[in-house]
């Protein structure tokens, strides 16, 4: 009686060691502390402000213009007084027989340009990476950067003297072709050569500016990549070619969505410089931009004009987000949003 007793008052069954404790209550769900906003430094603030108003005075408030390309535009009237024409100002520009051929020659010419230049700066840039003597690398890299800043104007006389020479006859390319027995060419009144003259001076022009970024690309690969390359007995062209280039694609990509961006817009300084007012050549190096300024320029039709320049940013914008979907798709690591 006594046993069962003590058991009873310790609270515990016979056989068990230890009495079970109390359990406790479970406690109620934290909601989550919100967190305060936080404004943005008014010293950042006011280094955008200029950076803002820029593209609002000459980006966003001409825009306000864009109603010309919808309107039979007359001087007198101004931009909102003169009378609506609908959508007559395209329908002009397409009806015309000039419409193919010019979009066709933007396309194509771009096209060249784009892949020659993303292509030459990407070798440049390996070919200058693979440069030990720094000295060396350093006056390359100043000479092939040299013609990113040369004048349309000053490339179209270069090109007068070697293609047609000082007053027209002859020319340097000419006297190569003598030398090799070859019969000499009328550079500037044969179209067809045109397209393959403009993309070696797109070439000679940015090919050495890409080389830069690309070497900018290049110097973010860690260098642990190469020592492993090295260990498994891989060459510097092997490392060159399994390793760097792979490396410098989402850099290509990147320059390749914007330059498709401005596939429809032809380069009108360099070409209207070398080209002109030359309707022999206009068949394979008449663009749309050349068009639109010798439209305004003989004619004075800024509708037609406006209505062109408003087609070009249209598809533009279009073939941007076509890209950037694309590389999201198939290389969403190198993709820009």
């Amino acid at each position: 009686m006594r046993a069962n007793s003590l058991v009873m008052e310790s609270g515990s069954e016979p056989g068990t060691d230890d009495a079970v404790p109390p359990q406790r209550p479970a406690d109620p769900p934290r909601t989550p502390a919100k967190r305060p906003r936080r404004r943005p430094p008014l010293g950042l603030v006011l280094l955008a402000l200029p950076a803002i108003a820029f593209f609002v005075v000459f980006s966003y408030a001409p825009m306000a213009g864009l109603v010309v390309a919808f309107k039979d535009f007359s001087i007198s009237d101004g931009v909102f007084g003169s009378p609506w024409s609908g959508l007559d100002n395209f329908r002009y520009f397409f009806s015309t027989g000039d419409a193919p051929r010019i979009l066709a020659n933007t396309l194509f010419l771009n096209t060249l340009f784009l892949g020659a230049t993303l292509l030459t700066g990407i070798t440049l840039a390996v070919m200058l990476n693979e440069i030990r003597v720094k000295l060396f690398k350093r006056a390359i890299q100043s000479v092939i950067f040299f013609p990113y800043f040369v004048s349309p104007i000053v490339i179209s006389i270069i090109l007068q003297v070697l293609l047609a020479g000082v007053g027209g006859s002859g020319g340097a390319a000419n006297d190569l072709l003598h030398v090799f027995n070859l019969p000499q060419v009328e550079w500037y009144t044969q179209p067809g050569p045109w397209p393959w003259i403009l993309t070696v001076v797109k070439i000679w022009q940015l090919g050495g500016y890409l080389s830069i970024i690309f070497l900018a690309a290049i110097t973010a690969i860690p260098e642990e990549v190469y020592e492993a390359g090295m260990i498994d007995g891989a060459s510097r062209t092997q490392m060159a070619f399994r390793i760097t280039v792979p490396l410098l694609r989402p850099t290509a990509a990147v320059l390749l969505v914007l330059g498709i961006g401005r596939i429809f817009y032809g380069d009108f300084g360099t070409i209207y410089a070398i080209v002109g007012d030359n309707g022999t050549l206009f068949p394979t190096t008449d663009v749309i931009d050349t068009y639109v300024f010798r439209s305004l320029r003989q004619l004075g039709d800024f509708g037609s004009t406006a209505a062109v320049g408003l087609f070009q940013s249209v598809v533009g914008f279009v073939l941007v987000v076509l890209a950037v979907l694309v590389q999201r798709r198939y290389a969403k690591e190198s993709s820009i949003l």
